[in-house]
Parts: structure tokens; sequence; C-alpha cells
């Protein structure tokens, strides 16, 4: 096995941490696609999450932040697609609490260390008997395939692994993530879970996850819309034995770049992945008054439906970037503004630079396009990840429900 040195945090093939196991399988819920899972750790994990904003909160996501807030820990997670059992009533409460009974008789733990998740259409009840029916199907195998247990329009499962070494301890994180569509986190239709075997207390994760989310998957959208499922989920079982995190520690300085890399990596393979997408645009802010507004900028620039609908056409229109600066409530100088596009200068001082029209527009054609925006109004910075809008968007989404 390889050895990192302490200041390494390397990519590797994707894995599961020691001691976590999990499969998906095809219950019916889906047509001949994998839609049911689940994953575990051997021994109770530290356990953090974050969860939509959305004020109809499914009931899988109530039922797992409810667990998680109790002592931060868990040990199991039972997972679906196609069906989100959200706005579903006392039922569907009472079809999340009888989900989470099951699978902890199948793993023999208390019912408080199992979480929930589902994602899908809502309004519909499970289908209680297929789950119920499919729970003695899931074996627990080391294989990636809970990553497509939970898709919906997603073209591929969200995955990355990587291994970072603590106080002589190999530790690795493994994340996966669902998300293409509803997609505008406020922690839509978005799941994403990360295992470690690294030892770390559970309120030293949450407030891990919590900083790391709010610059990762906060700072993704898709369409504009939050969804009543949006959750991710961090365990830590402590089997890589490593001493357990405390901040401020070399250890803890590495880690949290090793749980950041994940998560950004998750957030930004959702952003490529949005529905109808064929570009990531990802954008840079400097020079902003505060983080609140860089991040703020960043976002609005992805999330402008004539942004996305302007790089989709590969058309160099900045006037809907500075337009789109301008609406929102950040801290500018209004004078001095500068703007480029995968490199090329476009703006400088608020006022247009003469550049090569046909140039900017091939280099659009890229699968990744980057706009770097320069407000000149302080020393912080934002990043955000968002898609273009395509035809393909609009015809995925005015049939969904059918």
């Amino acid at each position: 096995m390889q050895v990192l040195t302490s200041n390494q945090i390397q990519t590797v093939a994707f894995q599961w941490p020691a001691g976590f196991y999990s499969d998906g399988i095809h219950i019916g819920l889906r047509k001949a696609k994998k839609d049911f899972g689940w994953l575990f750790s051997k021994v109770p994990a530290a356990a953090a999450g974050t969860y939509t904003t959305n004020q109809f909160q499914a009931a899988p996501t109530k039922l797992t932040k409810m667990m998680i807030n109790q002592d931060h820990q868990l040990q199991g997670l039972l997972l679906n697609s196609a069906i989100a059992n959200s706005c579903t009533g006392k039922q569907g409460w009472k079809n999340a609490l009888q989900e989470q009974q099951w699978l902890a008789n199948k793993l023999a733990v208390d019912p408080s260390l199992i979480g929930v998740a589902s994602t899908g259409l809502i309004g519909a009840q499970l289908p209680m008997a297929l789950i119920k029916n499919g729970l003695p199907q899931l074996t627990p195998t080391k294989s990636d395939a809970v990553t497509y247990a939970v898709l919906t329009t997603d073209q591929h499962p969200k995955t990355i692994s990587v291994q970072c070494e603590l106080s002589g301890h190999l530790v690795t994180l493994t994340g996966f993530a669902k998300g293409s569509g509803m997609i505008h986190p406020k922690m839509a239709t978005m799941l994403g879970f990360v295992t470690t075997d690294a030892q770390v207390d559970g309120a030293v994760l949450q407030t891990m996850l919590s900083d790391n989310v709010d610059s990762t998957f906060n700072q993704i959208t898709v369409d504009g819309d939050t969804s009543t499922n949006d959750m991710v989920v961090t365990l830590a079982n402590g089997l890589a034995d490593n001493p357990s995190l405390t901040a401020g520690t070399t250890d803890y300085k590495i880690f949290n770049q090793a749980l950041h890399l994940v998560l950004s990596s998750l957030a930004k393979q959702i952003a490529a992945d949005g529905e109808g997408a064929t570009k990531l645009v990802e954008c840079n802010v400097t020079q902003a008054a505060t983080l609140t507004d860089g991040q703020q900028v960043a976002k609005a620039i992805v999330g402008s439906n004539l942004v996305k609908a302007a790089i989709f056409g590969e058309d160099p229109n900045w006037g809907r970037i500075i337009s789109t600066i301008g609406a929102t409530d950040a801290e500018l100088d209004i004078d001095h503004v500068d703007i480029a596009m995968n490199g090329i200068p476009l703006v400088a001082d608020s006022l247009a630079l003469p550049f090569d029209a046909a140039a900017v527009k091939a280099t659009l054609g890229q699968t990744q396009v980057v706009i770097d925006v320069d407000l000149h109004a302080g020393g912080a910075t934002g990043q955000a990840w968002g898609c273009d809008l395509t035809y393909n968007y609009v015809k995925i989404n005015a049939s969904y429900h059918t």
C-alpha cells in the first residue's frame, strides 16, 4: 500500500474506506435501472449533515437530520430514487420510519443509527411492498452500485476517492452524489454522501462539513430551483486509527483540505451534468469587498438564464454578465469592473475592449467556460459553477412527471 507524505492528498480509483459497504439494485421503482440501495459502516460512525432550506422538507431528509442532530452518529443509510417521499403527509413520515426500522433490523442496530434518503417525484407515496421485498436482496459489497441507485435524470454518477496521511495513518475519503436538475442548493434534487475511515469527533466533523458546503455545493446552480430533498451527509468511522482530529493541527488542515477537494469535485460534476447541459461554466470573482459579495456575484452570473443561454449559443455577449453583476447588492466600483471569458479580456474599467469575436465564439465551444470578473472593490474572492441553458433542459422538464 502506498504511504503518502503528510502534505500529499492524492486522487485514487474509486474505493470504499475501511469498514464501509454498500449495494445498489433494481426493485421496480424505475424501469430497468438501479433504484434502491444502502450504505453502511461495520461500526457506528461520527456523522454530519447539511440539509435543504426549502420549507417543504421531505420526510427522509427530516428524519436523517433528526438522527444526526441527536448525537452526530449514524451507521447506515437506506437510499432510493424515483420517488422523493416529499409532501406525503403523515403516511410519508410513517413510511420513512418504517424504512428506518427495517434497515435497523437488518443490521441489528438501534434505529437511531439509521438514516434515509430519497429522491425523485414529489407527492407520490413510496411503494412499501417493493421496498420490503428489496431489503433482503441488498448485500454488503465494495462495489459502486449504490452510486447508480440514486440517479434520476443524471447521465452518470458523480464519484471521487482521495487518500491522505494523518500522523502516519493512511486515510481514505470517498464521496458520491446525484443531481442534474432542480439544483440551486442553499444548505435541489441533490444528494451527496462522503465516507471516510478517519477518526474525528462528530461535532468537529459537522463544523468542517458546514464550512466546506458553503463554498462548494452552495455555490452551484443549474436552474435556480431548491428542492425538498437536498442533503449532504458525511460519515467517519475511525477505522484508520489516526489520532482524533483537533482544530488547528496539521492533520486537521490536511483532512479539511481533502474534504474540500471531495465536495468541490462532486459539486462541479453536478453542475457539468445539469439537465440538457453541454458546458460546465465556472465563474471566478476577485477583488470583491467581502467574501459574501464575491460568492454572491459569482453565483448570480452562473445562474443567470441570459448568461447561460448566451454560453449555449457561444455568444460573447458580456453585457449580460455586467448587467447581472449590477443587479446584485454587492459593493461595486462601477467605473472599474473587468471581465474575461476563457482568458480573453472583454471589458476593462467597465468599458468594452476590442476583441476577435470569432476567436471568443470558438473558445466558447469548449466543454468548460471560465468567466473571470475583477470588481476592484477589495481583497475577497468568490467562485461558483453552473452550466449552459439548452433546448434539452426544457424538453426534459416539460415531461418529467409523465
